[in-house]
């Protein structure tokens, strides 16, 4: 691999003319992922992204039981339709809840109240029911990416009748571009040879920790699929200088064995200048397939330190230590 290659200017999608910016806005936070923003702080990240040149925008009704869809609309709504891309998901339907707690928290991670509950739907009529709530809730008239979203058990219905129906509508012009979206490696492989995708929205799986997406990052290349990476922090591992003791990875605590790894990144970071959270966004893009890197922010100062995490100066050399 060579040095990070930073797109100046939206790159398209697959053979799409959807068009992403090489950082992207992942959505998770506009749905109160862990604990509250406020309309406010998620209006507020959303103009500093777009300020800063960030247009591609990540949502999924998963967020937030529709939240995050509900906020990134009533923000994006600010600004020409045809300055911006949206991403959002299917395979998560929304039904009112028959036995409300009062929140989220504990079934799905959001801190909003529990009037709906997510139902698994990768049918082709889930897909279509969804994805038109999606766009009610987001309030455009097309959705430019639609991911089928983290279909782990349920992979067969998936590529039988999500992504097809899903092709169908792009093929007819209601979306701009067809991906699967998940944190391994295995199912979105097998839909890149076996379907017509457009995208592949890897969690986790291509970092500068996690390389486990290798093989699939590398046949996108090869079949002109693009590859959007999100999660690029590991859980937040790799979003400090140095790990704490107490870091996550894969929403669970890090092993010591783990965590010497990472400090052994982090030296090889600190002996030429730079900082660990510089390389981690920067890693991906150094991929062919990668055209964006998605990661969760709340807040301008989170959208600041991302864009200069993205033009820090990482040397050749720096890059060759971290690849070996």
């Amino acid at each position: 691999m060579t040095g990070p290659t930073v797109a100046p200017v939206p790159v398209p999608i697959g053979g799409t003319d959807v068009r992403v910016t090489d950082l992207g806005f992942g959505g998770a936070s506009l749905g109160n992922l862990y604990r509250a923003t406020t309309e406010e702080e998620g209006r507020a990240a959303v103009a500093a992204a777009y300020d800063a040149g960030i247009r591609y925008f990540d949502t999924a009704p998963h967020y937030g039981l529709g939240l995050s869809e509900l906020r990134l609309g009533r923000a994006l709504a600010d600004y020409p339709r045809a300055t911006f891309t949206v991403s959002t998901k299917v395979g998560r339907a929304l039904d009112p809840h028959p036995a409300p707690t009062g929140s989220d928290l504990a079934a799905g991670g959001f801190d909003v109240p529990d009037a709906l509950v997510r139902r698994w739907d990768f049918s082709a009529a889930g897909v279509r029911r969804s994805l038109e709530e999606s766009r009610e809730r987001l309030g455009l008239d097309r959705i430019d990416i639609v991911y089928v979203h983290d279909p782990d058990d349920h992979a067969d219905q998936a590529i039988a009748e999500a992504i097809p129906a899903l092709v169908e509508l792009r093929d007819s012009g209601v979306i701009g571009a067809v991906g699967i979206g998940m944190n391994q490696v295995a199912v979105p492989l097998r839909a890149v040879l076996e379907t017509d995708l457009d995208v592949v929205m890897l969690a986790n799986r291509w970092t500068l920790l996690d390389r486990s997406g290798q093989e699939l990052v590398d046949t996108c290349a090869e079949r002109g699929v693009s590859v959007v990476a999100a999660a690029p922090f590991n859980s937040g591992l790799l979003a400090r200088p140095r790990p704490t003791a107490d870091a996550m990875y894969d929403y669970q605590p890090a092993s010591a064995e783990l965590l010497a790894r990472v400090n052994g990144l982090a030296d090889v970071c600190e002996r030429w200048g730079v900082t660990l959270p510089d390389a981690a966004v920067q890693f991906p893009l150094r991929h062919p397939a990668v055209v964006s890197v998605v990661a969760g922010l709340r807040d301008p100062e989170q959208v600041a330190q991302l864009v200069a995490r993205r033009d820090a100066t990482v040397p050749a050399p720096a890059w060759a230590e971290l690849d070996s």
